[in-house]
C-alpha cells in the first residue's frame, strides 16, 4: 500500500511539472506565432507585438547597412534596405520563428520573419540589400541555405555586391570601396547594355540605349536589364 501510494504521489508531481513546462514554452517566446509588425527601425530591426507586449526583433543571420548607427553615417544601400523592409513587413502580419538561443545581449528578440510564406531575411539577401554575418552557434539553422543565396547575389553583382571591396566578412567597409569600373564601351549582341552612372548630387541613375543622354552618359557599372539596376539602388533618368 506504501508503494501505490509513493507511485501515485510520483505520477501527480511528473504530471504537474509536464504541464508547468509547457505552459513556460507557451509563454516565452511566440514561435510560430503569427503577429503584427508594428514598427521597422531599419533593414534587419522590427518591432512586433507578441503576448500584448511589444517586442524588438533583430533578423537572424543578416546584416543590411547601417542608417541610424549612433557613430556610423548612413552606409550605401542601407536606405534602400531599410524602404524594402518597411514597405514588405510594416503594418503586415507576420509569423516569427526563432532559433535556439531566444535573445541577444541587448534584450532583442532573435528571429526568422516569415510573410506569405517567404521568408523575409532570405529576400534581402536575395536582393543584395543583406550580407550573411553574426553567425554564431547555436542560432545556425538556416546559415548553409543563406550562403548558397548570397552567392548568387554576389555573381550578378546586385546590390551591396555591386560596390567593390564594400560588404566583408568585417562588415561595410566604405574607405575600401569602389564602384566596380566596366569597360567604357557597350558590349553588343545583346550583351549588358544599360549605364549606371552616379552624379555629382550622388545620384544613382541608369541609361538605356533608348535615353536622350545615353551616348554621353559614363559608364560607372553596367546593366543588363532594368530590374537588375532597380534593385542595386539606380532609378531611370527624370523624362
Amino acid at each position: 500500500m506504501k508503494v501505490f501510494r509513493c507511485k501515485k504521489f510520483f505520477v501527480i508531481n511528473l504530471c504537474i511539472l509536464l504541464t508547468s513546462l509547457l505552459v513556460g514554452c507557451s509563454a516565452t517566446s511566440g514561435v510560430g506565432e503569427k503577429t503584427i509588425v508594428t514598427n521597422v527601425v531599419d533593414g534587419d530591426t522590427l518591432d512586433v507585438m507578441i503576448n500584448n507586449k511589444e517586442e524588438r526583433i533583430r533578423l537572424l543571420l543578416v546584416d543590411t547597412p547601417e542608417t541610424k548607427h549612433p557613430s556610423k553615417p548612413v552606409q550605401p544601400f542601407g536606405p534602400e534596405a531599410s524602404k524594402f523592409t518597411k514597405d514588405t513587413l510594416e503594418g503586415k502580419e507576420v509569423t516569427v520563428e526563432l532559433d535556439v538561443s531566444e535573445r541577444d545581449k541587448y534584450g532583442r528578440l532573435l528571429a526568422y520573419i516569415w510573410i506569405d510564406g517567404k521568408m523575409f531575411n532570405e529576400m534581402l539577401l536575395e536582393k543584395g540589400l543583406a550580407r550573411v554575418a553574426y553567425v554564431y552557434a547555436p542560432n545556425t539553422k538556416y546559415v548553409d541555405q543563406f550562403y548558397e543565396i548570397q552567392k548568387k547575389a554576389q555573381k550578378q553583382g546586385i546590390g551591396i555586391w555591386s560596390i567593390e571591396n564594400y560588404a566583408t566578412e568585417e562588415g561595410f567597409i566604405e574607405e575600401k570601396a569602389s564602384i566596380k569600373k566596366e569597360p567604357s564601351t557597350p558590349t553588343k549582341n545583346g550583351d549588358c547594355v544599360i549605364k549606371g552612372n552616379i552624379n555629382s548630387k550622388g545620384e544613382k541613375i541608369y541609361h538605356t540605349p533608348s535615353s536622350r543622354s545615353y551616348n554621353q552618359t559614363k559608364p560607372e557599372i553596367w546593366f543588363c536589364t532594368e530590374e537588375e539596376a532597380i534593385a542595386a539602388g539606380f532609378r531611370a533618368p527624370v523624362r
